[in-house]
C-alpha cells in the first residue's frame, strides 16, 4: 500500500530479547548495535525515509499547489521483525511497523494512524506447512498492485494506486491499504506459486459480522511474476455499511533491455451499485546500471446510476538515480483527467534512503 510501502535491506541486530532492542534504537546506533544472544533468535531493526516536492494540479481540483510530503515514491516508515526457533522447522515471528512523515516529524501517514499502523503481528512459521500470521497486516491485495506496476507501491505517482485508494484521484477501492484483527496464512512456495487467504474480524459497534475475506496467488518464475486477488470488503472503518467485491489480475515480464506491466482490476460496490473497471500497463527501463525509466498508464471506467458513468486517465512517467544501493533520487511527471473535468499536471521530484 500498498501501504504504502517498500522494503529494504535489513540490519540484523541479535539481541536476547525485544527489551535490548528497543534500547539500542533510543541510543540511536541502529546500523552498528551488535547485543551477543541466543543464536537460535534475532531482532531486525530497519525502514526507510524519504520526501518529495510536487507543484500539483489534479483533474478534481481547481488549481494547483506546492507541497512537500514525507515518502513519494515509497511511504516513510521504520521497523522491527524477528524470530525464534523452536525446531522441527518451526519458527516464532513478528513483525512491528510504523509510518512517520519526515517532513513534519509527525507519526504516522496521517493524524488518525496508531504507532504501528503498517504491520503489527506475531505468528508461526514453518518450511513446509507455511506461516501463520495474528494482527494487523498489509493487505496481499495492495502487496499485488504494488508489485504489478513499475511505480511500486506510490500512494503519489503510481496511476494504479492513486486510482484506487487516493480521494483526489476518486479512489474506487473501500478500505484501507492494511487490515486490523487478522488471520493471514501464507503457504511455501510450489514451483513458484504460493496463495495467500487474510480474513479479518471487524470489531466496529454495530459491525460484528461484517467481516472482510482475500483470496490471493503469486506467481514468480524466471523473468515472469503474476498474481491474482480477490477480495471482499464489509468491515472497512472509514466506509461502515458498506460491500465491495474486488478482483485483480495482471504480469510483469523482464526481458532486460525492458520490464513490462499489465494488469486489470473490477469493483463492484454492491450498497451504491457502482462498479469499475481499471486498466494498467507500464514499462521499466534500464538506461544505465544504477538509473530507469519508469512510466504508466491507468484508465479507469466507472459505471454509475442516473447515467453517471465516467472515465479516469491517469498516467505518469519517471526518472530513478540510484546514488548507492540504498539512496536514490528521483523526478515525476504526472496527467491527471476525468470526464466532465478539466486535466491537471503534477511535477514532483525527490529522495528516499533505506536503513
Amino acid at each position: 500500500m500498498n501501504q504504502s510501502q517498500g522494503s529494504g535491506k535489513l540490519r540484523t541486530i541479535n539481541v536476547a530479547s525485544l527489551a535490548c532492542a528497543s534500547l539500542a534504537m533510543c541510543v540511536g546506533d541502529a546500523h552498528a548495535a551488535t547485543l551477543s544472544g541466543d543464536d537460535s533468535s534475532s531482532v531486525n531493526l530497519y525502514g526507510l525515509i524519504g520526501t518529495y516536492v510536487t507543484q500539483s494540479k489534479l483533474s478534481t481540483t481547481p488549481k494547483g499547489t506546492v507541497q512537500m510530503g514525507g515518502g513519494g515514491l515509497t511511504t516513510s516508515y521504520w521497523g522491527m521483525s524477528g524470530n525464534e526457533a523452536l525446531g522441527g522447522g518451526t519458527r516464532v515471528i513478528f513483525k512491528l511497523e510504523s509510518f512517520f512523515r519526515p517532513n513534519t516529524g509527525q507519526m504516522g501517514r496521517n493524524t488518525t494512524d496508531g504507532l504501528f499502523s503498517r504491520n503489527a503481528y506475531v505468528g508461526l512459521a514453518n518450511d513446509t506447512y507455511g506461516t501463520v500470521k495474528f494482527g494487523l497486516q498489509t493487505t496481499q491485495t495492495y502487496l499485488n498492485q504494488s508489485m504489478l506496476n513499475p511505480f511500486g507501491s506510490s500512494v503519489v505517482f503510481s496511476p494504479l494506486v492513486v486510482q484506487s485508494y487516493v480521494a483526489g484521484y476518486n479512489g474506487q477501492v473501500i478500505g484501507d491499504t492494511v487490515w486490523g484483527n487478522t488471520l493471514g496464512y501464507y503457504s511455501p512456495s510450489f514451483y513458484g506459486l504460493t496463495g495467500v487467504v487474510q480474513y479479518s474480524v471487524s470489531s466496529a459497534t454495530g459491525q460484528q459480522g461484517r467481516d472482510n475475506l482475500g483470496l490471493h496467488l503469486v506467481y514468480e518464475h524466471g523473468p515472469v511474476q503474476a498474481a491474482f486477488s480477490a477480495q471482499r470488503v464489509r468491515g472497512a472503518p472509514n466506509s461502515p455499511g458498506v460491500d465491495q467485491t474486488l478482483y485483480l489480475a495482471g504480469a510483469t515480464y523482464n526481458a532486460q533491455f525492458a520490464k513490462f506491466y499489465g494488469t486489470l482490476q473490477t469493483t463492484n460496490t454492491t450498497t451504491s451499485h457502482i462498479g469499475t473497471h481499471t486498466y494498467q500497463l507500464g514499462v521499466s527501463v534500464p538506461v544505465t546500471a544504477v538509473s530507469y525509466i519508469l512510466a504508466s498508464w491507468a484508465t479507469t471506467r466507472q459505471s454509475a446510476p442516473s447515467n453517471q458513468d465516467s472515465v479516469h486517465n491517469t498516467g505518469s512517467i519517471g526518472y530513478d538515480y540510484y546514488l548507492s544501493k540504498r539512496t536514490d533520487v528521483y523526478g515525476v511527471y504526472s496527467y491527471d483527467r476525468i470526464s466532465a473535468h478539466p486535466s491537471g499536471s503534477t511535477y514532483g521530484a525527490g529522495i528516499r534512503h533505506l536503513f
